[in-house]
């Protein structure tokens, strides 16, 4: 994968495609200034260097039928490399399970899960996530309220990697 070295336009780019992703190339163009030919040539330079992974729509969950989102924190047996794989195999396996993070400290892991009600999760942790092999704890904190849900990075805030 190539770096592409950032500059002040591909960060006004991925600044204008985080904040939304169904722009046109004719839009992006015309925001960043610059005609529409280059624009799309760097967007293709920022996708294939992984600067720009994918494009996704924000669904509303509630509208969705999903109520719910709790945030669990997941203590093993064992950290042996073997068996973190191994969880984070089976956290993949589970459409409940939204996010995992590993983490230092108390806590192995971190998984945000999002359910329709209460008794779907109450199912999910007692049949699913408790029982699963070299769980050791599960500590849940369902969620009252978003107060925040911002996309992408803050480009504004810090020097990316390959920026002078």
């Amino acid at each position: 994968m190539q770096r592409v070295k950032l500059d002040d336009i591909d960060l006004r780019i991925l600044a204008e495609l985080r904040d939304d992703g169904r722009i046109t190339n004719v839009e992006l163009s015309r925001r960043v200034g610059i005609s529409a030919p280059p624009c799309l040539r760097r967007v293709r330079a920022l996708e294939q260097a992984g600067y720009i992974r994918g494009y996704h729509a924000d669904l509303a969950a509630d509208q969705l039928g999903y109520g719910l989102s709790v945030f669990a924190l997941v203590g093993l047996h064992s950290q042996a490399e073997a068996d973190l794989e191994a969880f984070e195999a089976r956290v993949g396996e589970w459409p409940l399970v939204r996010e995992c993070h590993m983490l230092t400290g108390e806590a192995d892991f971190i998984l945000k899960i999002i359910a329709p009600d209460w008794d779907v999760w109450q199912q999910f942790l007692s049949s699913e996530l408790t029982p699963a092999p070299n769980v050791a704890s599960v500590k849940t904190a369902p969620v009252l309220r978003r107060s925040k849900a911002a996309p992408g990075v803050p480009l504004d805030a810090a020097r990316p990697p390959g920026r002078d």
